[in-house]
């Protein structure tokens, strides 16, 4: 693959990514309100993104499977086929006013999730060796305009039709639809044979000190960021409105206390920047370290075991969020993420203690 090629594919990986982003944040961001119009227990109106992790979460090892098995492109391609169904079961969930059809449209569409969060991945496949960690970022950095897409765009169909919301699941729906057509002109290497071999064990992997830090920070980074911004909606509703990780925890840090500092929405505001920006460099630099683990044969089943983990703490996190401000508060729930954030800082500066102990002495001159 030229060099010409692999700029094409990770600008296409960009664009899907924002487009998934769109996706996510505008379900995340209509969530938590359409939970709590919905569910008879306030307690449960994050449910529906709990739902939502739960799919991706069961799905994250049969994707990599899949794509293992039919290539990148196809893969992503079932990803957001799915995605159109999950969106449309949300839309007839909001038609009939049922909480139960609603988690289990957001469960569908947390299939495509599974299959979008490759992306990063496979930046890597197309990229040089030595601009992998930046084709990471670059693909992931594509997340920032979905991010802030996503949301205003469920505000702006959210009175499309008579029934509020409504008429946003069929936006994503046709988003879905754009995402299909950038997909099916992604060119990622196939397999070679040599990579369809089993490798190690999923345990032999799990134990190696690089794999435990690379999941705790995108696992943990992932499941912070949900726990708050999962909640943000329901709050602001409320109230009438190894050193890249590090830098990533000192960033979750600040976005707390921005959190906790007043309940004005510039804060709000605020705190999701600083929590946009912290996830970013704790989950980017827990995917460029897990890259690092595993050999091509191990690949698949090594990327479905780290988004598994990944999606099952921010399934604990997102279904903790709706109890945790309905019974704690905004306060506490945000004080409850410090511990979690501190577990990644001591975790990136142990691996970085341990990397320069067995570093080789430099040789004499």
């Amino acid at each position: 693959m030229t060099m010409r090629t692999s700029y094409r594919d990770i600008f296409l990986l960009a664009c899907c990514q924002a487009l998934l982003l769109v996706n996510n944040a505008s379900l995340i961001a209509m969530n938590g309100l359409v939970g709590y119009a919905l569910a008879g227990d306030k307690a449960f109106a994050t449910a529906g993104v709990t739902t939502f992790v739960l799919g991706s979460a069961l799905s994250a090892m049969p994707a990599a499977l899949w794509m293992a098995k039919v290539g990148r492109r196809r893969g992503f391609m079932t990803g957001s086929i799915v995605a159109v169904f999950g969106s449309a079961i949300c839309a007839l969930a909001l038609a009939w006013s049922s909480f139960a059809l609603f988690c289990l449209g957001t469960a569908i569409i947390g299939v495509y999730t599974a299959f979008g969060l490759q992306y990063r991945f496979a930046a890597a496949e197309v990229a040089a060796p030595e601009f992998k960690a930046k084709a990471i970022s670059l693909v992931l950095a594509g997340g920032i305009a979905g991010g802030f897409l996503g949301p205003e765009a469920s505000r702006w169909a959210k009175d499309l039709l008579p029934v509020p919301f409504l008429g946003s699941f069929i936006v994503l729906s046709g988003i879905a639809l754009i995402a299909l057509g950038v997909q099916s002109r992604v060119r990622v290497p196939a397999p070679s044979v040599a990579a369809r071999d089993g490798g190690r064990s999923l345990s032999e992997i799990a134990r190696q000190p690089v794999f435990v830090v690379a999941v705790l920070s995108a696992a943990l980074g992932y499941g912070v960021m949900n726990l708050l911004m999962t909640a943000t909606p329901l709050a602001m509703s409320f109230c009438g409105y190894p050193w890249v990780i590090v830098a990533g925890t000192l960033l979750m840090v600040a976005c707390v206390g921005v959190a906790l500092a007043d309940n004005q929405v510039g804060y709000f505001w605020a705190a999701l920047v600083l929590l946009g920006v912290g996830w970013n460099l704790m989950y980017t630099g827990g995917t460029t370290l897990l890259t690092e683990v595993y050999t091509p044969a191990e690949k698949a089943k090594t990327q479905g075991l780290n988004d598994f983990i990944v999606f099952a703490v921010m399934g604990l996190s997102s279904f903790s969020a709706g109890a945790l401000i309905d019974v704690a508060g905004w306060e506490r729930m945000n004080a409850v993420a410090l511990p979690f954030v501190a577990v990644v800082m001591f975790a990136a500066l142990w691996l970085f203690a341990l990397r320069r102990s067995i570093r080789p002495p430099p040789k004499a001159t």
